[in-house]
């Protein structure tokens, strides 16, 4: 079994658990650990659980009470902590299931998180669209045709060529501020993505499509 960790924060929950067995490590935050009661999580499998638990009465809290780790800190958001104390614990591969959905500043606040860990986790969210992530600046992958990809400037990522795509790009330039890579899609099996500076955040879609959209 890999070193890799699971990790339910609390936006969406998923509609489906992954594969534990793949996990050698498995936790949440407190949040997240309100939907993965309701959904019948294994709450066993959980090494542990972050937050500062103001919300948590009842008999699995206390079932469970080992497993909390108190993150009183105010400037970080929960799931800032939780990636602090996977990495405390030696994972530096994790999985993220409920950063998306809800609110849409905690959906920012997910991402500008993931990108100040991405030099020292490799960081992936999951939902029930997609699955997103930095790449970096040589990029591939494969088994993708037909399937939604966008490239999204994180602020922005300069001199960029891809491979594999519907509407490729050359030594291109994208820019929050100015123009984005989203809502392409795969017409090859394999994608490319390099790019000479700046940071991307790469979306692939969970399905095939069939009459993709332009945006």
């Amino acid at each position: 079994m890999r070193d890799k960790t699971l990790l339910f924060i609390n936006g969406d929950a998923p509609k489906s658990f992954p594969d534990l067995n793949n996990y050698s490590l498995i936790a949440c935050t407190d949040g997240a650990f309100h939907y993965l009661k309701r959904m019948g999580f294994p709450l066993d499998k959980l090494d542990f659980i972050s937050g500062d638990f103001d919300s948590h009465c009842g008999s699995d809290e206390n079932v469970y009470q080992e497993k909390f780790i108190l993150t009183l800190d105010q400037d970080k958001t929960d799931f800032h902590k939780a990636l602090e104390i996977i990495l405390d614990r030696g994972s530096s591969e994790v999985d993220v299931f409920g950063g998306s959905g809800g609110e849409q500043d905690h959906f920012l606040g997910n991402l500008t998180v993931a990108f100040a860990f991405k030099d020292r986790m490799n960081i992936k969210f999951y939902d029930e669209f997609s699955e997103y992530y930095f790449i970096p600046n040589n990029f591939i992958l494969k088994g993708v045709k037909n399937k939604m990809i966008s490239l999204y400037p994180f602020p922005s990522a300069d001199h960029i060529t891809t491979t594999g795509l519907n509407w490729p790009l050359t030594n291109g330039n994208l820019s929050i501020t100015s123009r984005i890579g989203t809502r392409n899609f795969a017409v090859e099996d394999e994608v490319t993505v390099q790019y000479e500076s700046g940071n991307l955040l790469f979306f692939v879609g969970i399905n095939e499509i069939e009459y993709p959209k332009i945006y």
